[in-house]
């Protein structure tokens, strides 16, 4: 009998469409695979459903909250379903950016410079010198991220608005120009980096997920001793935050230096886009491995204790 998988998707977060997608392609391999799919769309009762259906695993394809930030993987715990990616504690410091950066420069991994305030200190007057990013503690895609340049006189007064859902704390970090790259590590495997260029001033919510968004290239334009680096930073920032599974680094370099003086890190990203526009399936596909291969190796990789 084929093992029974619940794929879990959607939720409530800001990136719930992205999630409906990612879902779609991943429940669509895992039946491809032969695997026996149930498609959930995950709401607050999710416990309850979970009950119902009995999986034999659950393949987390939720982004953004409750799917990155250690909750559903808690649910999943106390209800003794073995589940895809990284487990309660690393999805959760992975998930807060100031948290995770603390950890990442103390394990070596260059990061930078910045502070955290509230997001009406940020609005008030500039938290460091331009140009810097301000963007949400615990969000993904680029969600509510602001570039401020020297062109902009005040900052973003957008982080006042009545409306705005990204948390009273922002983080302010210093604008690393150059380059945009990112490293897929699965398992404990450094797979290969990729450039993005973006359409936008940034590789934002629309240029991760619009048509023709971004460009990727593949491998990446830089020095054979920087590409390593990567490679080695990618993997040492996911064992430093105990992740599991596949998981996407993502870094600036600054080019203009000497070596990898200008590499810094922005992120783990637990819960990678599996889009047909995603990075991580074009890394594993660039590695050898097809689409539905990654999708099987990630639900055959699901554990509890993660």
């Amino acid at each position: 009998m084929s093992k029974h998988i619940a794929v879990l998707m959607g939720g409530w977060s800001s990136e719930r469409e992205v999630s409906l997608r990612s879902g779609k392609a991943c429940a669509d391999a895992l039946d491809r695979c032969g695997y026996r799919v149930s498609r959930v769309d995950v709401g607050r009762d999710v416990a309850t459903v979970l009950g119902a259906l009995k999986p034999d695993a659950a393949f987390n394809v939720l982004h953004g909250r409750p799917g990155e930030d250690g909750t559903i993987q808690g649910i999943l715990e106390i209800a003794g379903i073995p589940y895809t990616h990284s487990g309660v504690l690393s999805s959760a410091l992975a998930m807060n950016k100031e948290h995770a950066k603390v950890i990442m420069a103390a394990a070596g991994v260059p990061v930078p410079e910045g502070k955290v305030v509230s997001r009406h200190e940020a609005a008030g007057g500039h938290p460091l010198r331009r140009p810097y990013v301000l963007k949400p503690i615990s969000e993904g895609s680029s969600v509510g991220v602001f570039i401020v340049t020297e062109q902009h006189a005040h900052p973003p007064q957008e982080l006042t608005r009545e409306d705005w859902a990204f948390g009273d704390r922002v983080m302010a970090e210093r604008f690393i120009p150059g380059k945009e790259l990112t490293c897929a590590v699965m398992g404990d495997r450094a797979l290969d980096v990729i450039e993005i260029e973006a359409a936008t001033r940034f590789y934002d919510y629309e240029a991760k997920y619009a048509p023709g968004g971004s460009r990727h290239v593949l491998p990446a334009r830089i020095s054979p001793f920087v590409y390593q680096e990567v490679r080695r930073l990618a993997l040492k920032a996911h064992h430093a935050l105990g992740c599991r599974g596949v998981t996407r680094a993502d870094f600036r370099y600054d080019d203009r230096g000497a070596g990898t003086e200008g590499l810094f890190c922005l992120e783990v990203n637990t819960q990678p886009g599996m889009t047909e526009t995603s990075l991580v399936p074009e890394l594993a596909v660039h590695a050898g491995m097809t689409f539905d291969e990654l999708v099987r190796w990630m639900a055959e990789d699901a554990s509890l204790n993660r």
